[in-house]
């Protein structure tokens, strides 16, 4: 098996810096591909938790002026993880999120931040480091979108794949700005980085990296439409060619509920029983009625428009009808929905509970105490949430899009028959399916025996990253083995 190098660039890498998802991926694809021959490097901006957390940093090449001031390029670990570090103060030492000041806008010289990251990942992915040259440059997110632009205009390079995680973010910034980040005139055309007269950073990696992925194999179909194709969906069905969907997984070291830390009792598919007492520690945590027969709803998902979350709003009087209770963590942002959330537990005391702010172990709780997760995002490109459920004995009810409707098998009268269904499916996104999900997932629970089979089922399915690190690296040989430009 020929070995592989590879440099992964992002920007952001659990469990150093987390906003969502991307960070999950990023900080657990590099594990399971090593199994598969592939030797992973990761490229990471210096946040100050990063920096904080770095361990015998090695010096590999330095900006004489990078954006404003001195940059250098440092090898190092972390957590694990192998990483080269842009370690840019002027860029990178900041308060707040890796995105946003504390006061939540967008740090206004991002177009400079990001496009130095790109800088740094052509640099080494040119051979900056002898002793790791990569054979494969990929770039997530419009993030580190410039990285594959900046290859293609080089002499020589290596092969490079962009994944798009969420096709809303794109980086748009303007056309000034394109001399400065190290982009040649003519790459600003429509074939190039040019968008709407604009330098477009995700559009730039679609249109100039060797190959495309994207995180399920629903969404790479829907964003070559213009429903969900946010604009670029031309763009894709011109690179429909090179485009693939392969699925996230979760890791299931972290996520696995035999030996979970932050559970009141660890079980496994064959020792559902023990389950119950998460139940019950859950409730007595968020102030949630403790009644073990209730039927629990859960929800673990930042505030946006995206995930749905008006629609349980709106539903609200159907929770109550059944009887049933509702855990909520979610991610700080929309004050309306927060507002809405926040008066929806007023009205409810004991029946609906809702927290605002990131918990990782009120995560895990969440996810191995509620009896069913909701999960009813407008587009969701994989999902994490509703993989974690299935580990933890959750039935996921989610919206029929993207990388949902290609985890989760509905529980339809067929599929409960041949004993495979895995929860609950609905469409169209809007308040009335939700509502008929929400009352055929309270018919599901009174049938005690077939949800403990629906639960074994999710419990026993491979949410892992083995066989999505095999397919990435067939994807991988496959390009290497293509003539190089």
């Amino acid at each position: 098996m020929t070995s592989i190098k590879l440099l992964s660039v992002a920007s952001e890498i659990y469990p150093l810096v987390k906003t969502g998802g991307l960070a999950d991926v990023i900080g657990a694809l590099p594990a399971a591909l090593a199994a598969e021959g592939i030797t992973v490097r990761t490229l990471i901006p210096s946040y100050p938790p990063i920096a904080a957390k770095l361990a015998a940093a090695t010096p590999v090449d330095t900006f004489t002026d990078l954006f404003g001031s001195t940059a250098r390029i440092l090898a190092g670990t972390a957590a694990g993880l192998n990483l080269f570090v842009l370690d840019a103060p002027h860029l990178y030492d900041r308060p707040g999120d890796p995105y946003r000041r504390p006061d939540g806008k967008d740090w206004p010289d991002n177009a400079l931040r990001f496009a130095a990251l790109a800088q740094a990942a052509a640099r080494i992915g040119r051979g900056l480091v002898p002793g790791f040259v990569p054979d494969i440059v990929h770039a997530h997110d419009w993030q580190a979108g410039l990285a594959p632009a900046l290859l293609f205009y080089a002499d020589r390079r290596p092969k490079t794949v962009m994944t798009v995680h969420n096709l809303a973010f794109q980086g748009v910034f303007p056309a000034e700005f394109l001399s400065s980040i190290g982009l040649p005139p003519h790459s600003f055309t429509f074939t190039g980085v040019e968008y709407h007269g604009s330098i477009g950073y995700l559009k730039a990696g679609l249109q100039l990296a060797d190959r495309l992925t994207t995180v399920s194999p629903t969404y790479s179909r829907e964003i070559r439409m213009p429903a969900a194709g946010m604009g670029l969906d031309g763009l894709l069905r011109a690179r429909a060619a090179v485009l693939s969907g392969i699925l996230n997984g979760i890791d299931d070291a972290v996520w696995n509920p035999a030996d979970d830390p932050c559970l009141a009792a660890p079980y496994t598919a064959t020792r559902l029983k023990a389950r119950e007492r998460n139940k019950t520690a859950l409730q007595k945590r968020i102030g949630l009625e403790m009644n073990p027969e209730a039927l629990l709803f859960g929800v673990v998902s930042r505030l946006s428009s995206q995930k749905g979350l008006d629609l349980l709003i709106a539903v609200m009087p159907t929770f109550v009808a059944l009887g049933a209770q509702f855990a909520l963590l979610l991610g700080a942002g929309d004050h309306n929905l927060e507002h809405a959330f926040s008066s929806a537990q007023s009205a409810h005391p004991g029946r609906i509970s809702s927290v605002i702010g990131h918990d990782e172990t009120l995560a895990h709780l969440i996810q191995a105490g509620v009896d069913a997760l909701i999960v009813p995002s407008r587009f969701e490109p994989c999902g994490l949430t509703q993989l974690c459920a299935l580990r933890y004995g959750a039935l996921p009810v989610v919206a029929r899009v993207g990388g949902l409707a290609d985890t989760i098998i509905d529980a339809n009268e067929m599929a409960v028959a041949a004993r495979c269904a895995t929860g609950i499916q609905f469409a169209p996104v809007d308040a009335e399916a939700l509502k008929i999900a929400l009352q055929r997932t309270a018919e599901l629970f009174s049938d005690r025996s077939n949800w403990i089979r629906m639960q074994h089922n999710g419990m026993t399915t491979d949410v892992s990253w083995r066989k999505p690190a095999q397919r990435y690296a067939t994807l991988y040989r496959e390009l290497v083995s293509e003539r190089v430009t």
